[in-house]
């Protein structure tokens, strides 16, 4: 068995291509022809199945130790397949610290549709096992769905006591591992049962393409989600299959250095005056234990801060100048983003505040530019924002306020 950065770059092949390519073909063929009427194909039609895909499928598979992979249209086009193996009536368990477009597909979707979806604070397991338990009449839930690294507030949920707990009740233990990656965590050894990636971040990597993944632990499982990936339709293109192959390819290679840079980025911000919280595991000291109580090998390179009172986070994000103004994440080049207005927005303000996600909250996805251009890139931006507070408040008191 080869080691994880070889399997990245080379996959699982399809063993058909005759003419020593060292990259697997582009099946770009919607349908496959029939032998006879007796002789069922391999393949027969593309929302079924299709080489360039299963290549794909298989490599995650393979990356994630999990027995089979999937691939969608989209990472929201991923989790809606997974949640149509459940019927009206179940009810599923979900952190409450959740990427805001997986909030309105539970909330705004499946609610509608008769499933029952309870928030938890994840890292409360006293709190999490009374909600997965039920009781009082209510019916043990089927499922706890959360990410390994919240997002925007970048908390550490422990996936093996989160998939004890769900086992413990007969639950299944469903992750999402975008901002991981099974480079740095493979949540199926840890316990979990379903492993699910916005593929359009780290995997693909370079903002070209949309695509979701998702692993099985088992065959039963696999069936289950094969069943609604072929009734639902909404797989994932043969070239933009090769896209996110290729994008794997170079994950380590990318990761290890948006790691690096989202580490210098985070203390940076930790000593600035105009910043309140910075949120980003192991800033405080306590890296190498949360790693090892969590079954981490990093922490990727998302990181979020609040500014101080009086300071406009938008004219920090107005005016930054490598960095872009955008959603999304993992990919080569640096995105900034205020969740309340943009990845956040479908949240309504009370919820978005109950769990942190307050008005001065920026988040930071963090490409692999050189870390000192990011750092002066965000200090020129501090500075006009100190600027502006300094214009609108005059008041000695409030300035003394701001850098006390």
């Amino acid at each position: 068995m080869t080691r994880f950065n070889t399997q990245l770059v080379h996959g699982l092949p399809v063993n058909d291509n005759n003419t020593g390519a060292v990259n697997p073909p582009i099946y770009n063929s919607s349908t496959y022809a029939f032998e006879s009427v007796e002789a069922m194909p391999r393949w027969d039609y593309a929302r079924s199945g299709n080489p360039t895909r299963e290549f794909l499928e298989r490599q995650i598979a393979q990356l994630e130790h999990g027995t089979r992979g999937f691939a969608f249209g989209s990472g929201l086009a991923a989790i809606h397949a997974v949640l149509s193996i459940f019927q009206p009536g179940d009810r599923i368990v979900v952190g409450k610290n959740i990427y805001g477009g997986t909030y309105s597909l539970f909330n705004e979707f499946f609610t509608r549709w008769g499933v029952a979806v309870e928030a938890v604070d994840t890292a409360d397991y006293e709190a999490l096992d009374a909600a997965v338990a039920g009781g009082n009449g209510e019916e043990p839930a089927k499922a706890v769905y959360f990410e390994v690294l919240t997002n925007p507030l970048l908390q550490v949920n422990n996936v093996s006591r989160i998939s004890e707990i769900a086992h413990r009740h007969g639950a299944l233990s469903i992750v999402d591992n975008t901002f991981v990656t099974p480079y740095l965590q493979q949540p199926l050894d840890l316990g979990a049962d379903i492993v699910i990636h916005s593929a359009t971040k780290y995997l693909a990597g370079h903002s070209e393409v949309n695509a979701g993944l998702v692993v099985v632990s088992d065959d039963v499982l696999g069936e289950r989600i094969y069943y609604s990936q072929n009734r639902l339709g909404g797989v994932l293109a043969p070239t933009e299959c090769d896209a996110v192959r290729r994008g794997i390819q170079t994950l380590a290679l990318r990761l290890d250095r948006q790691q690096e840079n989202a580490l210098a980025i985070a203390e940076y911000l930790q000593a600035h005056p105009l910043v309140k919280t910075v949120n980003y595991p192991g800033i405080n000291g306590d890296r190498e234990e949360i790693l090892r109580e969590n079954g981490l090998k990093g922490f990727g390179g998302v990181l979020s801060f609040e500014v101080v009172p009086g300071v406009n986070p938008a004219t920090i994000l107005n005016n930054l100048h490598i960095f872009h103004l955008a959603v999304s994440l993992g990919a080569v080049e640096s995105l900034a983003e205020l969740p309340c207005r943009m990845t956040h927005f479908e949240l309504p303000r009370e919820e978005r505040l109950k769990v942190g996600i307050t008005d001065e909250l920026i988040r930071l996805a963090v490409g692999i530019e050189d870390k000192q251009d990011l750092i002066e890139d965000l200090g020129q931006a501090f500075e006009l924002a100190y600027t502006e507070y300094l214009e609108e408040h005059d008041d000695l008191q409030e300035l003394a306020k701001l850098s006390a």
